[in-house]
C-alpha cells in the first residue's frame, strides 16, 4: 500500500487542528468492547446520543415551523404558495439523493470503521477523497439542474400552466446551488456523527430556517406574493450557506490537515461507493413517491399542493424528531458492533444488533404512537396553533388536517423503518432496502393514483378531497415496506420487533388522552389559539402521566435524556 511519501499520496499541508479527544475512540463506550455487564451502560449511552440528535432536530424542526406559520400567513394555499413548493422539491433532489441518508449509509459505516481501529490517518483521507468527489459530483449536476430547470418543472408539476409555471422555474434556479451546498452541509454531518459529534450537525437547519423567516417578515408586508416566493428562494441560497458554516469549523477540527490520496484510500472509496449507489437509488426510489404525490397533487385544484406539503411539515417531524436520532445515533455504533463477526462470532454480533434494535423501536414506538393519535384526533387543534393566520383560514387548517389524518395511518411504519433500514446499512447491505424501497413506491403510484384520481369522482367527492387519499395510500404503501424490512431481517438476525403487548398498552394510553382533550376542547372557545394549546397540552401530560403510572421503561429513559442526572429512575 502506498504511503503518505509516495509520489501519489502527497497531502496539502493545511493544517487545521484536532481536537485532542477526536481521536480517542476507545475511551467512547460504543467504541469498547459491546459485550459483557457493561451492555445496559453501552445502550443509554446511545440512548443519550439520540437525545443529543433529537435535542438538535428539536431546535430546527421547531425554527420550521415557525417558518412555515409564516409562509401560511402570507401566501396560505395561493399559487405562489403552490410553485414554491413544487419548485422546491425539485432541487430538493440533490439533497435527498446524496445527503445525510445516503452518507448515513455508505460514508459513516466505512468512517466509523477505521475510527474504531485507531486508524485516524487513513480516516481522514476517506473522508476528504469522499468529500472532494462529492463537490465535484454535486458541482456538475447543480449546472445541469439550472439550466433543465423548464423540463424539470414539466415533469414534477405537469399541472402548471402559465405564470404559475414560469414562477415556480424562476425559483428552482434559485434554490438549484443552495441545494448543492446542503449536500455537502451533510458530508460535514457524516464526519461529526461517526465522531459522535452530533448537536451542531442536527441544530444547523436553524440558520437556513431563520434565514427564511427574516426574509417573510421583511418582504411579507409590502410584496406581491409571486415576487415574496423569489425573495425567500434567494434566502433560502443565504441560508444553504450559513447552515454549511455552523458546521464547518469543527468538522475541519476533527479531520486535521487536508489529505487527498486516491491510491492510498483506493480500497475504503470502493466500499463507500459499492455501497453508495444502491444507497442513491434506494433514495431516489423513496423521494420518487414523495414526486409521485406532489405530481398527482398539481392536477388537483390549486392550493392541493401547499396543503400537502404543509401537512408533510408536520407528518415528517415526529418521523426525524424519533426515528432519525435513534437511526442516527445508532448507526455509527452498529457499524462498530459488525466487526465482532470477525472476532468473537457472527453470533454476538446479531445478539448485539437485535438488542439495539428492539430497544430503539420500544423508544421509537413510545413517541410516535401519540404523535400518530394526536393528529388523527386532535390534529385540527395543532394545524390552527402552526398556521391559521392572515390568508389561511378555517377551511385551510380543516384541509390540512384530513391530510395529516391520511398520513397518521402510515407514520409508525415509516419511522421504525428507518431504523431498520440502519440496521442493514449497518451489515452493508444497501440492496434489500432498495428492492422493498421500489415495492412501496409502485404502491404508491398504483394506489395514490386511484384513491387520489379516480375513487373522489366515484363516491361524489370533491376532486380537490382526493390530496387526502395520496396520503392515506401512502401510508399503507409504508406498511407494507416495514413488514418486508422486518421479516427479511429477522430471517438474518433472529426474532426482532415490538411486543404486541407493548403496542396495545401504548394505543390505550394515547386514546385515553385524545378522550380527555377532546372533552376538554368541547368546553373551550371555537376557533381560539389559546383554547388549542390547552388542547395539546392537556393531551400531552394525559399521555405522560399515564405512562409515569404504569412505570413505562421509555419514559424513564426519556427523563433522563431531558435531564440528565437530576433525574434519577423511579425505584420499582
Amino acid at each position: 500500500m502506498p504511503t503518505l511519501s509516495d509520489p501519489r499520496c502527497r497531502p496539502i499541508s493545511l493544517h487545521l487542528g484536532r481536537s485532542s479527544t477526536s481521536s480517542n475512540l476507545d475511551s467512547d463506550p460504543a467504541s469498547a468492547s459491546l459485550l459483557g455487564d457493561g451492555d445496559a451502560h453501552r445502550l443509554q449511552t446511545v440512548s443519550n446520543r439520540a437525545g443529543v440528535v433529537a435535542a438538535g432536530i428539536l431546535l430546527s424542526r421547531i425554527a420550521g415551523l415557525v417558518r412555515e406559520s409564516v409562509f401560511a400567513h402570507y401566501l396560505g394555499n395561493s399559487a405562489a404558495a403552490d410553485a414554491f413548493k413544487a419548485g422546491f422539491r425539485i432541487p430538493n433532489i440533490l439533497q435527498n439523493l446524496f445527503g445525510e441518508g445516503v452518507l448515513s449509509a455508505s460514508f459513516i459505516p466505512v468512517y466509523s470503521r477505521l475510527l474504531s481501529k485507531g486508524d485516524q490517518e487513513e480516516a481522514d483521507i476517506v473522508a476528504w477523497s469522499v468529500g472532494a468527489i462529492l463537490a465535484t459530483i454535486v458541482a456538475l449536476l447543480v449546472l445541469i439542474g439550472v439550466m433543465a430547470a423548464p423540463w424539470l418543472i414539466d415533469v414534477i408539476a405537469p399541472g402548471f400552466r402559465g405564470e404559475t409555471r414560469q414562477l415556480t422555474i424562476r425559483i428552482v434556479q434559485v434554490l438549484f446551488p443552495g441545494a448543492g451546498i446542503l449536500v455537502m452541509s451533510a458530508w460535514c454531518l457524516g464526519v461529526l456523527n461517526s465522531h459522535h459529534r452530533f448537536f451542531a450537525s442536527y441544530a444547523a437547519p436553524v440558520a437556513w430556517n431563520l434565514t427564511i423567516i427574516a426574509a417573510l417578515l421583511w418582504y411579507g408586508p409590502w410584496a406581491s406574493q409571486p415576487r415574496l416566493a423569489v425573495h425567500i428562494a434567494w434566502a433560502s441560497l443565504i441560508g444553504a450557506i450559513l447552515q454549511m458554516l455552523v458546521q464547518l469549523p469543527q468538522t475541519l477540527q476533527m479531520l486535521g490537515r487536508l489529505r487527498l490520496c486516491w491510491a492510498r484510500a483506493q480500497t475504503e472509496l470502493s466500499m463507500v461507493f459499492k455501497n453508495l449507489l444502491p444507497v442513491i437509488a434506494s433514495r431516489g426510489v423513496v423521494q420518487l413517491s414523495g414526486y409521485i404525490d406532489n405530481l398527482l397533487a398539481s392536477l388537483l385544484p390549486s392550493g392541493a399542493v401547499a396543503a400537502l406539503n404543509y401537512a408533510q411539515i408536520l407528518y415528517l417531524l415526529p418521523i426525524s424528531l424519533f426515528g432519525m436520532s435513534v437511526a442516527a445515533a445508532e448507526l455509527p455504533a452498529m457499524s462498530q458492533a459488525t466487526g465482532l463477526s470477525l472476532t468473537e462470532g457472527a453470533a454476538a454480533s446479531a445478539e448485539i444488533l437485535r438488542r439495539r434494535l428492539d430497544a430503539g423501536l420500544r423508544q421509537i414506538s413510545f413517541l410516535v404512537i401519540p404523535s400518530a393519535a394526536a393528529f388523527l384526533f386532535i390534529g385540527d387543534r395543532i394545524v390552527a396553533v402552526l398556521f391559521q393566520s392572515g390568508v389561511f383560514h378555517h377551511r385551510d387548517v380543516i384541509y390540512v388536517w384530513s391530510i395529516l389524518a391520511g398520513s397518521a395511518v402510515g407514520m409508525l411504519a415509516a419511522t421504525m423503518g428507518r431504523l431498520y433500514n440502519s440496521t442493514y446499512y449497518a451489515l452493508s447491505d444497501t440492496r434489500t432496502p432498495l428492492r422493498f424501497a421500489m415495492i412501496r413506491v409502485g404502491l404508491t403510484l398504483i394506489l395514490g393514483y386511484l384513491a387520489a384520481i379516480v375513487l373522489p369522482p366515484d363516491l361524489g367527492l370533491a376532486r380537490r378531497w382526493g390530496v387526502v387519499g395520496l396520503s392515506g395510500s401512502a401510508g399503507i404503501a409504508a406498511w407494507v415496506e416495514f413488514s418486508l424490512l422486518r421479516r427479511t431481517l429477522n430471517r438474518r438476525l433472529g426474532p426482532t420487533g415490538v411486543g404486541r403487548a407493548y403496542l396495545a398498552q401504548l394505543w390505550g394510553m394515547a386514546l385515553a388522552s385524545s378522550i380527555v382533550a377532546l372533552t376538554a376542547e368541547c368546553l373551550l372557545p371555537v376557533n381560539s389559539r389559546i383554547s388549542a394549546l390547552v388542547v395539546i397540552a392537556l393531551y400531552s401530560t394525559s399521555y405522560l402521566g399515564l405512562a409515569f403510572w404504569l412505570r413505562v421503561p421509555e419514559f424513564d429513559r426519556l427523563l433522563r435524556q431531558a435531564f440528565g442526572r437530576l433525574v434519577s429512575t423511579r425505584q420499582a
